[in-house]
């Protein structure tokens, strides 16, 4: 296992989200925060926020507002491009996005192929407000486009076998120049149990703030998993495997100390070089407390009824 340095253990962002959507015709399903991406303030939408996005709220069901779409398009862990936050907009601004393809196989029925374009025309896109946390405890608020993540697995219909889902992005070194460095095990992989990826606060994401996917926010398509910390939430899909055993994430051969294979937000285990019992919000002063599952343990709790999660971190 390659031995990486502690000032370079940051897991990617993403996005935790909180349910309860509320969907109406192109309405929004105002549901919850995230954790896991990257953004600035907390108030109002600002004047940083485009004029023509039509969403549907400014806030998430617990009254948090928007992060301003600047802040989250300019602040993102994405390692393929970049280990600074604020560089990795610039460097994958030529990344190509089109054609792609995003393989759904492994213990399944009906194994798919699906070109992007056919993802967007098959599944409803919804709204969906979504709170962000990321394990270096920092959150932004953020309004996602995208589809529960079970209906593309119900289409394939895995296997009895099936226990969990192993996602996979693009290996692509000469478009990701971070994927030339040897600290880690390439191309980024991540999982979930399949109960997990069949809850319905599990999407995946083709849009946020009424728009299609920016590179650095993990176009075209990228998982969004609201009550995990961040680096769960793997972009830039082009892969989706159903399997029996336990996958083995970027992170966990990385820093198995650091980052454990379920990553759920919970406030009384610390990461072993800061606490997660607080966080701050992108753009605000001070820091406000960390909730349980992000928020979500109305939603999520039942899975881990049996698990001590200080064990299962």
């Amino acid at each position: 296992m390659i031995k990486i340095r502690s000032s370079e253990i940051t897991p990617e962002h993403i996005y935790l989200s909180r349910r309860k959507f509320m969907v109406g015709i192109g309405a929004l399903a105002a549901s919850s925060a995230l954790l896991a991406a990257c953004g600035t303030q907390s108030s109002a939408v600002k004047e940083d926020t485009p004029k023509d996005l039509k969403i549907s709220a400014t806030a998430d069901e617990l009254g948090d507002a928007l992060t301003p779409f600047e802040s989250v398009t300019n602040y993102n862990n994405f390692y393929e491009f970049s280990t600074s936050k604020e560089a990795v907009a610039s460097l994958s601004k030529d990344f190509k996005t089109s054609p792609w393809t995003v393989e759904v196989g492994g213990l399944v029925n009906k194994p798919m192929t699906y070109g992007f374009e056919d993802i967007l025309k098959k599944f409803t896109q919804q709204e969906r407000i979504y709170r962000l946390r990321c394990v270096e405890a920092w959150s932004m608020v953020i309004p996602w486009q995208g589809f529960p993540l079970a209906e593309l697995l119900k289409e394939v219909e895995p296997t009895s076998q099936a226990k969990y889902v192993r996602f996979e992005t693009l290996y692509d070194p000469e478009q990701l120049p971070g994927q030339n460095s040897a600290w880690y095990t390439w191309p980024y992989a991540e999982g979930l149990r399949l109960d997990e990826a069949m809850n319905d606060l599990a999407i995946l994401s083709t849009g946020l703030y009424g728009k299609e996917l920016l590179p650095q926010s993990g176009a075209p398509i990228r998982l969004v998993v609201p009550w995990k910390y961040g680096f769960k939430s793997i972009k830039s899909i082009v892969k989706i495997e159903l399997v029996a055993e336990q996958p083995t994430s970027l992170w966990m051969a990385a820093a198995p100390n650091e980052y454990g294979f379920y990553a759920n937000v919970n406030p009384m285990v610390d990461h072993p070089r800061w606490s997660q019992a607080s966080e701050r919000r992108i753009g605000e002063f001070g820091r406000r407390d960390t909730l349980p599952f992000n928020g979500y343990e109305e939603e999520v709790a039942y899975l881990y009824k049996d698990m001590d999660l200080k064990v299962n971190y």
